[in-house]
């Protein structure tokens, strides 16, 4: 199952060539995982991912250039390759219901208190297996 989320662009992710900057991606993609991830769960820490994650790496395509405009873009995310102590996600962004930008993270779990990499929690794979789609691994 994916999560679309609605993110809005802004003015200053415009570059000199009049579009959206290559970076803002990164961060339009970041907005999906955070409302994903933490602001649909509860704040108990025993569902979400709200105790912590970082990035591995990213992979980004850019399919064709994207303009500013006061409509928001489509972010679709789901996840795969849940591991032990990682995951994927998968975006497929639309510009007016058009694929413009996929790509994937590769994400650790993390302690922030003993600063290291932490495997995922039972109830964190519950969490994740309602987002899992590995049929739409969305691979740039």
């Amino acid at each position: 199952m994916r999560f679309t989320v609605q993110v809005p662009m802004r003015w200053s992710d415009m570059d000199a060539y009049q579009h959206v900057n290559n970076v803002a991606f990164l961060g339009y993609f970041e907005t999906a995982r955070v409302a994903l991830f933490f602001d649909q769960p509860t704040h108990d820490e025993k569902t979400g991912m709200r105790r912590g994650l970082v990035v591995h790496s990213h992979q980004v395509a850019y399919r064709r250039p994207v303009v500013y405009d006061a409509e928001p873009l489509t972010v679709q995310i789901w996840v795969s390759g849940i591991r032990a102590a990682s995951l994927t996600c998968h975006y497929e962004l639309f510009d007016h219901g058009v694929l413009a930008v996929t790509g994937s993270t590769v994400l650790v779990p993390y302690d922030f208190a003993l600063e290291r990499p932490r495997r995922i929690t039972p109830e964190e794979k519950v969490f994740l297996a309602r987002w899992l789609d590995d049929e739409g691994d969305g691979a740039p």
